[in-house]
């Protein structure tokens, strides 16, 4: 049988809790590693090693505040859809 060139959304799929979900697993990951990026410093024994990965400590607040913003961006778009 011949697959369709483009598939028909039927009301089955779900993108919109798709989507949440996404977004919900992306604001967790961004914020671990930002969490990651700040705290890690503390764990290494190597002096070397810990001042380059403290100088990248804006690359951990900024992985941070972006998790964190995809994360209220979830919650304000699940108080949104409100019950269902």
């Amino acid at each position: 049988m011949i697959e369709p060139m483009f598939k028909r959304n039927t009301p089955s799929d779900k993108p919109s809790n798709k989507a949440d979900t996404e977004l919900l697993q992306k604001g967790i990951l961004c914020a671990l590693i930002g969490l990651g990026v700040l705290i890690s410093p503390y764990f290494i024994k190597s002096p070397g090693m810990q001042s380059i990965v403290a100088n990248s400590s804006l690359v951990g607040w900024f992985a941070l505040v972006l998790g964190c913003a995809f994360i209220v961006r979830y919650v304000v778009r699940r108080m949104g859809a409100g019950p269902k």
